[in-house]
């Protein structure tokens, strides 16, 4: 969320920046916030002049009896503040629960170079790597191509739609993509962390970009305060909660590895086929968490990181910056990595995103310059898609597919893969 003060201080330059996301009612909310805001600094000083009276009364009274005289006046005066200020504190209290909720709507601040568009249409391309497939024959979808393989009509019957058994050499290549993007980061000095696959309700609030609009995205358990995990993002920084860094513990480098679940709510109408878009995969994540000075060389550093990855794959993909009108509510940048696939188009499969102090203040993580000393401020927050295995798998079937319905493996990826230079599914 952000923080109050800059709000306070520049109510004109916040409203302007959200004026960017081309969402009205990011307006109406900070509108209202700027007001419940006004409403409980007037009531909590005027709480503050209260009590002060009561203690200046509550001498004076004392002097007056001292002296043997009546100070029946001063104490109906007196008697009278205790009501107000259960009165103001009611008030209070309901003002800070929904300056709470309104903080928790209203989105980052967005980064100047973002591009201002309505939605996906809008992103920007900034580079391209490889080069376009060129086929022979009529080149098939990955569905085509793994057959029976990749089993959605046994996943259907047994979960529902959306849910897949994988088999055979599918099931090794998802597991290869994950080790060679482990063995790449942890190269790279990263931490590697497998994490819980649940989080309670304080991290997934803390992480997620609204929590009360996106919260039916996720999958709650029937009873419990617990949520199965979207990415390996919101663990990893749910293990931070409340805790105050050294500065010299500064950057943080972690990669996440871990199923994400996700319900997919809200995506009616966008592309879905096979692995595309599931409610269950497997991912590799980078996740920093750093010094608010550190946070823009970072973002590029975890861009870095990723293409150099894809491009390890050989596989043929863009990049883009995500507009206004498309980029997360979390996110104060964003970058999108987009995939080449057998339909000619371009589709996302990885993000990048500073955060900025967004996340870190909702989960109340803080550093201090040195041991001893009072926190500093809050930390910044970066989170990338090293690999999402589904979406990389579409990309390498339908990018290394042969004429005789085998799949060329990469390189990279055949050390893990028992030596196997194809994939034969037939």
């Amino acid at each position: 969320m952000l923080d109050i003060n800059i709000i306070r201080e520049n109510p004109n330059a916040v409203k302007e920046n959200l004026k960017r996301r081309n969402n009205p009612e990011y307006i109406e909310l900070l509108d209202e916030l700027i007001k419940k805001d006004k409403e409980w600094r007037k009531l909590v000083s005027e709480n503050q002049e209260l009590r002060h009276k009561r203690n200046e009364l509550s001498k004076k009274i004392g002097e007056i009896k001292s002296k043997g005289k009546n100070a029946s006046k001063e104490m109906k005066e007196v008697a009278n503040i205790p009501k107000k200020i259960k009165d103001n504190d009611e008030k209070i209290e309901k003002l800070q629960k929904r300056i709470q909720v309104l903080l928790f709507k209203i989105p980052n601040l967005i980064h100047e170079s973002v591009p201002i568009g309505k939605d996906e249409n809008d992103n920007v391309e900034i580079r391209r790597w490889g080069k376009e497939p060129k086929f022979d024959f009529k080149p098939k979808s990955h569905l085509e191509i793994g057959g029976k393989a990749i089993d959605f009509e046994s996943g259907a019957k047994a979960s529902g739609s959306g849910f897949v058994y994988l088999k055979g050499d599918m099931v090794l290549l998802d597991l290869a993509l994950q080790r060679f993007a482990i063995d790449f980061l942890t190269k790279k000095g990263f931490t590697l962390v497998e994490p819980p696959y649940m989080v309670n309700q304080r991290t997934y609030n803390s992480m997620i970009g609204d929590p009360f609009e996106f919260s039916e995205a996720g999958y709650k358990l029937d009873g419990e305060e617990l949520y199965l995990i979207p990415t390996a993002e919101y663990p990893l920084g749910g293990m931070y909660i409340d805790k105050t860094l050294l500065k010299s513990e500064l950057p943080m480098k972690l990669a996440g590895v871990s199923p994400a679940f996700r319900r997919e709510v809200g995506t009616h109408g966008k592309y879905a086929k096979g692995l595309f878009r599931m409610h269950q995969f497997n991912k590799v994540e980078q996740f920093i968490i750093c010094l608010p000075e550190e946070s823009w060389d970072l973002l590029e550093e975890l861009q870095k990181n990723s293409e150099e990855m894809y491009k390890k794959l050989g596989l043929y993909f863009r990049v883009v910056n995500v507009c206004t009108g498309d980029i997360g509510k979390k996110q104060s940048k964003q970058y999108d990595i987009e995939a080449w696939m057998a339909d000619g188009k371009f589709r996302e499969i990885g993000s990048n995103s500073n955060c900025t102090d967004y996340q870190a203040r909702r989960l109340n993580l803080r550093y201090r310059e040195k041991e001893g000393q009072p926190p500093k401020g809050f930390v910044h927050i970066l989170n990338n898609t090293a690999i999402a295995t589904s979406r990389t798998m579409i990309a390498i079937l339908e990018q290394y597919q042969q004429k005789d319905g085998s799949v060329k493996i990469p390189k990279v990826l055949q050390p893990y893969m028992n030596g196997k230079k194809f994939l034969k599914f037939y």
